[in-house]
């Protein structure tokens, strides 16, 4: 049962104006309702949806043409007198700078906070009532403030529009930014989405059990004004007795000695916490190599500032519809749509895009 009048919030887009045109339609559609005009007629002589003209005719018979009058704006109504409202287009029009925010002009959260907590006394909040609107001053959502951090941990290198220290030390050394994180694929495929009859649901019999498992670690290296590489090391597991079930330290040494002598150049590498990251045998090799080498490690968890997870979400991908028969031709599948990837500079950039990390060093 529908009961009461037709609202429209103040952030539908509809003006007072608006909101009394829109109405005069739905009354309009009442009388063509009281005729037995069929909804779908009603539509096309009123130049609306047809949806809108079900909606409309379910509430004219749950409460008549009452039921289809405006109630106004909706929304909770402000709870703030006259007197705060004054303080706080007062404190609002001081700018964020009155407030401790001198890095830039733009109302965030934490200034705009500030600025409710010295306007308006407790216990009232005018943050839930009250927003600065002023266009110039709006911080773009989505944004991070200037000079804020990833947000995932304090002593971190790692910033929250661009790489921190790493861009800073890659432009003055000449080092390459390389990201690195490992995956790895069973003959169990992924599940993937197809095309099917209805009621059919296409399923593949596989044969997954004790088949072994295919390890790859990656290396996606990045550097301004050149083209982007995409290395990695790759180890098929068997399920022998005694055999290692992921990549060794040895495993992650090479693919880092090895992304050195192709591209001729220092190393940033960043990578996360993985317990083979920071064993005593990596240490010591990263020690080793002060030189050319520089380990930053990721926040905790922070898989969504790692661009190498684009890569093996590109990879698996075509791995849903595939039913390897052996260990072997998953192998080559992966290798091949690794290298794919690795002949596509463009695709790679786009996977550090995809994580809003920048390669431009910030000043400190």
């Amino acid at each position: 049962m529908y009961a009461g009048c037709m609202r429209y919030p103040d952030g539908g887009g509809l003006s007072p104006e608006g909101r009394g045109r829109r109405e005069m339609v739905r009354l309009q559609a009442a009388q063509m309702f009281e005729q037995g005009i069929d909804p779908v007629q009603v539509a096309r002589q009123l130049r609306v949806s047809a949806k809108s003209v079900y909606q409309w005719r379910r509430r004219w018979r749950a409460g008549g043409p009452a039921a289809l009058a405006s109630r106004g704006p909706g929304g909770a109504a402000c709870r703030l007198d006259e007197r705060q409202l004054a303080r706080l287009r007062a404190a609002l029009d001081l700018g964020p700078a009155a407030y401790g925010w001198r890095e830039d002009q733009r109302w965030t959260l934490a200034p705009g906070r500030r600025a409710d907590r010295a306007a308006v006394p407790r216990p009232v909040h005018a943050a839930r009532h009250v927003v600065p609107a002023a266009p110039d001053r709006v911080q773009p959502a989505g944004a991070r403030a200037p000079g804020r951090r990833a947000g995932r941990g304090r002593g971190r290198r790692v910033a929250g529009g661009d790489l921190g220290e790493g861009t800073r030390l890659a432009a003055a050394t000449g080092a390459w930014i390389c990201f690195e994180d490992e995956a790895g694929q069973t003959l169990r495929p992924p599940k993937a989405r197809t095309w099917a009859r209805r009621g059919h649901t296409p399923a593949v019999t596989v044969s997954g059990k004790g088949s072994g498992r295919v390890s790859v670690a990656g290396l996606v290296c990045l550097k301004q004004h050149a083209r982007s590489h995409l290395l990695f090391r790759m180890r098929t597991h068997r399920g022998r007795k005694g055999e290692r079930r992921s990549l060794s330290e040895a495993d992650y040494a090479g693919l880092i000695a090895a992304a050195h002598n192709q591209l001729q150049a220092p190393l940033i590498v960043i990578w996360d916490n993985l317990n083979t990251h920071v064993s005593a045998v990596m240490r010591e090799f990263t020690g080793a190599h002060p030189g050319w080498l520089t380990v930053i490690q990721l926040p905790s968890y922070a898989p969504d500032l790692n661009p190498v997870e684009g890569v093996w979400a590109n990879m698996k991908n075509g791995l849903g519809n595939l039913a390897a028969c052996s260990i072997d031709q998953l192998a080559g599948t992966v290798r091949n749509r690794l290298k794919r990837i690795q002949y596509r500079p463009a695709l790679i950039d786009g996977f550090l895009a995809q994580t809003g990390l920048t390669l431009e060093p910030e000043p400190p």
